[in-house]
């Protein structure tokens, strides 16, 4: 089986041809055709390679499916004895790509 380790955002996410990874928000727009070249780490058919940092060649082109807003995550401050309360939300902007290839030259 072929999958790789890549990097996007700050964040390592596991591709592997076919299947659908979820990133932070890229600016590309829905349909268009996204090229991932931070790959980590290769595997095809129990033969690993790591790069240093990344490894040469290698690159994963996927498709933007939708743009999406992920669950409210609250957030609550206090200070004891004072009567400071402050309660706020925050949503996370999501991109989910569908992966059609991974290059591994």
């Amino acid at each position: 089986m072929k999958y790789v380790i890549l990097e996007s955002g700050g964040k390592q996410y596991r591709a592997v041809e076919g299947g659908l990874i979820t990133v932070d928000l890229l600016p590309q727009a829905v349909g268009e055709e996204v090229v991932l070249d931070r790959v980590l780490l290769t595997s095809q058919d129990g033969q690993i390679n790591v790069g240093s940092p990344t490894v040469a060649g290698a690159s994963v082109k996927a498709t933007v499916l939708e743009h999406f807003k992920g669950r409210k995550i609250l957030v609550f401050k206090y200070k004891p004895k004072i009567h400071y309360r402050k309660k706020t939300g925050h949503r996370q902007q999501y991109t989910r790509l569908q992966v059609e290839s991974i290059s591994l030259e």
